[in-house]
């Protein structure tokens, strides 16, 4: 019988010992409060979302570069995303700007086998790195990637979304979007100037299609690309 390799076991729990060591600050500041969602970023490796010279940083509470200018939000915001839109089980949910693709991840978790999740990423290289990324972490097969310009929605006008995450400041929430939320749905957004100020946005469709927008704080995103986002 062979024995297990010393090296990969010690590597394995030293990147666990630091999910655990942020989630727990991450309860203690606040940021987790749901233990469901502590229990999905338990279970998923930040470290398979990352550039491999940042993968010593991969538990930091910070943003880390990804291509093209991109970065991986820092884990309290992914915390609160994923707080403030409130997943729950079977429901179809949409990302605008999907980045690292580590939140396509997330959601899936919390959708579960029967919800649907899917991701548009407008930059070509970043839409490869989160490709590769998903392959590396197992759910390529168990989300949708879409390479385009998702400020205009996904192109299929009669689909509709429980949520929508849109992970890159906007001058204003796309109305392809609104369009395509379900009546009932929520749109979590930051609206503002790229690199000025920003404000996290939640915006709720009522069953009867009326819009409500309301604060959640100030945050500091890259800018939306393409026609409904900033030139």
């Amino acid at each position: 019988m062979k024995k297990p390799r010393k090296k990969q076991a010690k590597k394995s729990d030293r990147f666990e010992e630091k999910r655990k060591a942020l989630i727990k600050r991450l309860e203690e500041y606040g940021y987790i409060k749901n233990p469901k969602i502590k229990k999905v970023m338990l279970k998923i490796r930040r470290e398979d979302f990352v550039l491999s010279e940042y993968k010593e940083n991969a538990y930091d509470d910070t943003p880390l570069p990804i291509p093209s200018d991109a970065t991986i939000s820092a884990p309290h915001m992914h915390a609160i995303y994923l707080s403030a839109a409130d997943f729950k089980s079977g429901e179809k949910v949409l990302e605008i700007g999907a980045g690292s693709g580590i939140l396509l991840v997330y959601m899936k978790e919390l959708v579960g086998p029967r919800g649907e999740v899917v991701g548009v990423e407008i930059i070509p290289e970043v839409y490869s790195f989160a490709k590769n990324s998903l392959e590396k972490s197992g759910y390529a097969k168990k989300v949708q990637l879409i390479l385009g310009d998702g400020s205009k929605g996904i192109g299929l006008e009669k689909k509709k979304f429980d949520k929508i995450l849109i992970s890159a400041t906007c001058p204003e929430i796309p109305k392809p979007l609104i369009k395509q939320l379900k009546n009932g749905g929520m749109i979590i957004a930051p609206v503002g100037e790229p690199y000025g100020h920003q404000e996290l946005v939640c915006v709720k469709k009522t069953k009867q299609g009326k819009v409500v927008m309301k604060n959640l704080g100030p945050v500091v995103f890259v800018p939306l690309r393409g026609e409904h986002g900033w030139k």
